[in-house]
């Protein structure tokens, strides 16, 4: 899961029903797919010792969409192993409860407080605009699932103006027809830990809330409303029909079912965070594009990886006769 999706996962929690889905046909992939199970592409590595433990790769879309190109080997090691890990508790209520406390503002403080007059005036104007269209965005299997376009927006924007910034930026940037169109599924991650705890294996999460989640409250004022006021202009353009956005989830589950390990688009999971650096840009605002990018690169994978390491590292030393399975984004490994 990348570490800048989890703010949606108190909707997916919420809009999942526990109970599988039936299966919808996986995405079409323009690579040479395999017809053989055996010779599907992995994202599985193996920690060779007795009982093996293993790494796995996922991304954060609807497991639906890649379930079925996932090589039976990787299943079977999931299967096998006694405990699997998560980057975060997925199925503990206070994962929720934290992720809800660490997006808001200080007590007493609005967005409308916060924000310049004109990017909250554009950004209430755009919402007005995605709680209009969502009807129309929504499947029909959706509607025969009892979801409703104002009970969605809500589980998704709700309170939006006593969010920070920030993760009010997170969120206007999920808000696309794609994004809404796949809700009520569980993503991978957490189909994963939903058929952990179904199948009574002992869980738990290298990670606590609080440390994906502060390094994004860590930007400063001006970075914070420089992505937001990008985010803004960018839905702005789709919706105007003058932009099309390079790396769509579209593009990332075509490289995931294809075990494209090299390609840069897994960095764009799910496409949730714009690429704020263009040549576009004028020079200064390039610099504070720049600054946001190499901020979120150390604190988000190159610091977080090296703690996680060591935690994987002490978990196994500790537990040597045990079989670990842990499930972490491929985009951070």
């Amino acid at each position: 899961m990348s570490p800048w999706s989890w703010f949606l996962l108190q909707t997916l929690c919420l809009l999942s029903t526990g109970a599988a889905p039936p299966r919808a046909a996986p995405g079409a992939a323009n690579c040479d797919l395999k017809s053989q199970q055996s010779e599907l592409n992995s994202f599985l590595w193996t920690i060779k010792r007795d009982p093996p433990s293993y790494f796995f790769g996922t991304i954060h879309v609807p497991y639906t969409r890649v379930w079925d190109f996932i090589p039976d080997n990787s299943k079977e090691a999931f299967l096998q192993s006694s405990i699997v890990y998560f980057e975060l508790d997925l199925t503990d209520p206070y994962t929720i409860s934290a992720l809800t406390s660490c997006q808001m503002l200080p007590q007493g403080e609005n967005l409308q407080d916060v924000l310049p007059r004109d990017i909250y005036c554009r950004l209430k104007r755009h919402l007005e605009y995605v709680k209009l269209m969502m009807p129309l965005w929504m499947t029909p299997d959706q509607h025969g699932k009892g979801l409703y376009a104002d009970y969605l927006f809500n589980a998704i924007a709700g309170n939006w103006e006593r969010k920070r910034p920030v993760w009010v930026m997170l969120m206007v940037n999920s808000l696309t027809e794609v994004d809404i169109k796949s809700r009520g599924v569980p993503v991978l991650d957490l189909f994963l830990a939903q058929e952990a705890e179904r199948l009574k294996k002992q869980t738990g999460a290298v990670e606590k809330v609080e440390e994906q989640c502060h390094p994004l409250n860590g930007l400063n004022f001006s970075q914070v409303i420089f992505a937001l006021n990008q985010t803004l202009l960018q839905q702005e353009s789709l919706r105007a029909g003058s932009l099309q956005i390079p790396y769509t989830t579209e593009d990332l589950i075509k490289h995931y079912n294809c075990g494209d390990l090299s390609s840069v688009i897994l960095s764009h999971d799910s496409s949730q965070v714009p690429n704020f650096i263009n040549a576009t840009l004028p020079p200064q605002e390039r610099i504070t594009a720049q600054e946001i990018d190499s901020y979120l690169r150390q604190e988000l994978i190159y610091k977080r990886n090296e703690r996680i390491g060591k935690r994987v590292k002490a978990l196994l030393e500790e537990f040597p006769d045990k079989g670990f399975f842990f499930a972490f984004g491929a985009a951070s490994q």
